[in-house]
């Protein structure tokens, strides 16, 4: 029989090319999420039976242990850039990446990924680093041969960085940024994704990986080259840290005031990690020590921002056209 990996989060951004990629290997994959019935995409990356999502709550021992039933690997995948409801850094990041690592290690469970991020830092001030540094202490904890992959921003059709910028193109002449100096090393999901793969099914060795793209940028230039894929002119306006400080806080209030029906814009939280810059540190193990060569931003954007473009996918055609005619 095939074997079995059980990914926590496995129909988010990240965890669905885990799963897609664990079910090309020929292995059996579990995708554990809270809402099953809304990740029944998953089910056609492998032949019928071969992927299948199942409830679960990693805030909840039983509920993780049981999912994990049987499997011979485990990834973890589950973080949120937000805090909501019961889904609190601590709670979900830190504990639960924790309780995956223990219940796994009680389980004789061979092999663990966990997906943390650039940054983790049980001193840091952001609570996100913070609880992501956690997580990590947590994981070697129970499960010492654990693989740690630490990607910086990923990008990739889904991502929610990207997009989400692009379409803030569409609202005005102006694009606000907070942070336009902070460097960042962008990595292509699918090479993430690799890694993870490569984790389970190879020899790769244990412990830490920072994961980054051939790249280095800043906000700024990032949201320029996402601005020339586009074809939009928009000015980039930086909004100094003070007065991000000043309306995190009104946005906080506001969605809080409003039981969350007003979506926080940007929090506390995000502002800190925006000051702090997010590449792969000198001297750590990264993608070339799984033999992945990095996809370039280049490559990709243009597959999946044409649509944000002024005319759509149709904008090269009707550019063409338009230089045949003169």
């Amino acid at each position: 029989m095939s074997k079995l990996v059980t990914i926590y989060g496995g129909s988010g951004f990240v965890g669905r090319y885990i799963a897609r990629r664990m079910a090309k290997a020929g292995w059996r994959v579990r995708v554990a999420v809270r809402r099953p019935n809304e990740a029944i995409f998953v089910k056609p990356y492998g032949v019928v039976g071969q992927v299948e999502p199942v409830l679960c709550n990693i805030r909840d021992d039983a509920s993780v242990a049981q999912v994990m039933q049987g499997a011979d690997a485990v990834v973890n995948c589950v973080g949120i850039l937000a805090e909501a409801g019961k889904n609190r850094f601590d709670a979900v990041q830190a504990e639960g990446a924790e309780r995956v690592a223990r219940i796994a290690a009680q389980q004789g469970v061979g092999k663990m990924v966990h997906i943390s991020a650039i940054g983790a830092d049980v001193t840091a001030d952001s609570d996100y680093a913070r609880t992501k540094g956690e997580g990590e202490a947590g994981v070697l904890k129970h499960m010492p041969n654990a693989v740690i992959l630490r990607p910086s921003i990923v990008f990739g059709p889904e991502d929610d960085f990207f997009n989400r910028f692009a379409g803030m193109t569409r609202m005005g002449p102006i694009l606000p940024v907070v942070g336009a100096d902070t460097k960042f090393q962008p990595v292509f999901v699918d090479d993430v994704a690799q890694a993870a793969e490569l984790s389970l099914t190879s020899s790769a060795a244990p412990g830490v990986y920072e994961l980054g793209g051939p790249d280095v940028a800043t906000f700024r230039s990032l949201m320029e080259t996402m601005l020339g894929v586009i074809r939009r002119r928009r000015m980039i306006a930086n909004i100094p840290f003070f007065v991000a400080r000043i309306m995190a806080f009104g946005f906080g209030l506001a969605s809080t005031l409003s039981l969350g029906i007003i979506p926080a814009m940007i929090t506390s939280d995000q502002v800190k990690n925006l000051a702090n810059d997010n590449v792969v540190s000198d001297g750590a193990k990264g993608l070339a020590d799984f033999g992945i060569e990095p996809v370039a931003l280049e490559a990709v954007l243009p597959e999946y921002l044409w649509r944000f473009r002024p005319s759509g996918q149709y904008a090269a055609i009707k550019e063409s056209a338009k230089n045949l005619r003169t």
